[in-house]
């Protein structure tokens, strides 16, 4: 039995269900039916008591065959480790696979779905469940719920597995967990992200519950949430495969109708959604797209993001919250029009251009009555997207500011400054950490040219750091900061109007 156990979530996800009990291998003569573990670290014995030889370790979750009793002992088979032995009754849960007991397993599956440290045991028995279940009710509102518990186990195994300690008895646990939900056919996929493993759900239970009609709306966003986690896209995918992964979650998020969700749950939606739709903006404006697209899903993730309800956002979700706004203010300026560039004058301030450069790259040009395209003020290219609509000078013509973006929601300000050697482009980072996300961008400027006044905000190292700082143009150190803009005087009377309508640093 269990090697039909083993089979069944592969054949539930390929479209088999009216026919995975007779593909799967058939139980023994002499089985009793099947037993589900429901302990970690149960011992499976040589002989009915405490102090027979251990055969093995079993984990919640992994199913036995089931061929007798013995004492407060059943006897079992473990087709997993193709040996037989004796588990305590109390640490396994007996199941016959009929359909008269589908209700029962149904019920328990509920329970444990809300149970955080139990999700290999609900594995199994989600897969118990759809194995006694008929196929009309696997079509139905309860095969929903199932596709559901079982995504939402396989899901939260897999973010637990992420954040574990390595070498930790919690670690070992968890890897144990893990070989039982890919002994039923759930698969995950890893990632190394900056030293350390990301564990993803494949999400194939997910994926069938948005195609059933009967799925509600809180089933829905629970899948497309699941299905649209950024950290769970390959960071070693190339540009274009990561488009078509960003336009395809923008697809899943638009199957769920928010109008029907509670607060906390609609939030979480429009959440994802603004932050997908501003991944959209970037890669359509890396690409050089046309303007009206990349507007239109800059426009998009504003417009989600602003829907977002403030009074009904959980403290767990603050951290999503401030994502999203990073990720919508990296592409902001998408939404205003670059200005013409315009003939200077003698005396006038330097104007900057952009042009192409070698494939992929585009290079800023700063020039003046005296230095036209051909022969700049400085000349810099870059691989990010230049939002020139931001470009913005000082009035003493001494200074410009601009904003580039090399990332997915990771914006960086150029300043470009004159000196006695000539112009030079220094760059200030949202934070001196490994880009996340994060933005960086001009505030204001102080008059008397020597000074700019900045606001950064940044997720670096599982930290969040927002900062208001008044900052020297000459070498770009910070004179002044702080987190609370009306502590900075400096601040208060300086910043851009501009910036202060429509920046997202202020929220």
């Amino acid at each position: 039995m269990n090697a039909t156990f083993a089979t069944l979530l592969a054949a539930v996800t390929s479209a088999a269900v009216t026919v995975a009990a007779e593909a799967a291998p058939q139980p023994s003569p002499s089985s009793q039916g099947s037993a589900i573990v429901v302990q970690d670290q149960a011992s499976l014995r040589a002989a009915p008591r405490d102090g027979a030889q251990q055969q093995a370790s079993l984990w919640q979750g992994e199913v036995l065959e089931v061929r007798g009793e013995r004492l407060d002992y059943l006897q079992v088979w473990d087709y997993k480790r193709e040996r037989g032995g004796f588990i305590r009754a109390s640490d396994v849960r007996r199941v016959a696979l009929t359909e008269a007991e589908g209700p029962a397993l149904l019920a328990v599956m509920r329970f444990v779905q809300d149970t955080p440290g139990a999700e290999a045991l609900g594995i199994g028995l989600t897969a118990a469940y759809l194995q006694a279940a008929p196929a009309k009710a696997l079509a139905g509102v309860e095969g929903a719920q199932a596709f559901d518990a079982l995504g939402t186990f396989a899901d939260r195994l897999a973010r637990r597995a992420s954040v574990a300690a390595p070498g930790k008895a919690s670690g070992a646990t968890l890897s144990a967990h893990l070989d039982v939900a890919n002994g039923y056919g759930v698969r995950f996929a890893t990632y190394e992200v900056e030293g350390r493993m990301q564990v993803c759900y494949e999400g194939e239970a997910f994926r069938r519950l948005l195609a059933m009609p009967v799925a509600d709306a809180e089933q829905r966003a629970r899948a497309a949430l699941a299905l649209t986690r950024p950290e769970c896209i390959n960071p070693d995918l190339p540009a274009h495969e990561r488009a078509k992964v960003t336009t395809w979650q923008a697809e899943v998020l638009e199957r769920v109708d928010v109008a029907s969700l509670p607060g906390y749950l609609r939030n979480r939606v429009q959440m994802r959604r603004a932050s997908v739709w501003a991944a959209a903006a970037f890669q359509q404006a890396r690409k050089s797209a046309a303007d009206t697209a990349v507007t239109a899903a800059a426009a998009r993730a504003l417009t989600e993001l602003s829907g977002v309800s403030k009074a009904d956002l959980p403290d767990e979700d603050q951290s999503a919250y401030n994502d999203a706004a990073m990720r919508v203010s990296a592409v902001r300026w998408a939404l205003v029009p670059a200005a013409a560039p315009v003939a200077t004058t003698a005396g006038a301030r330097p104007t900057l251009l952009t042009e192409p450069g070698a494939p992929g790259e585009t290079c800023v040009l700063l020039v003046d009555t005296q230095h036209s395209a051909k022969a700049p003020l400085l000349r810099r290219c870059t691989y990010g997207v230049v939002w020139a609509a931001s470009a913005s000078t000082n009035r003493e013509g001494t200074a410009m500011a601009l904003a580039v973006q090399p990332l997915e929601g990771w914006r960086e300000l150029w300043v470009l400054r004159k000196t006695e050697a000539g112009w030079l482009a220094d760059v200030l980072p949202p934070a001196a950490t490994t880009p996340e996300t994060g933005v960086a961008e001009w505030a204001g400027w102080v008059p008397g040219g020597q000074q700019m006044l900045v606001a950064r905000e940044a997720r670096g190292q599982g930290r969040y750091r927002k900062s208001f700082e008044v900052v020297r143009l000459d070498g770009l150190a910070t004179e002044r900061v702080t987190g609370d803009v009306a502590a900075l005087p400096l601040f208060q009377r300086w910043q851009d109007p501009a910036w202060k309508r429509q920046t997202l640093s202020l929220r």
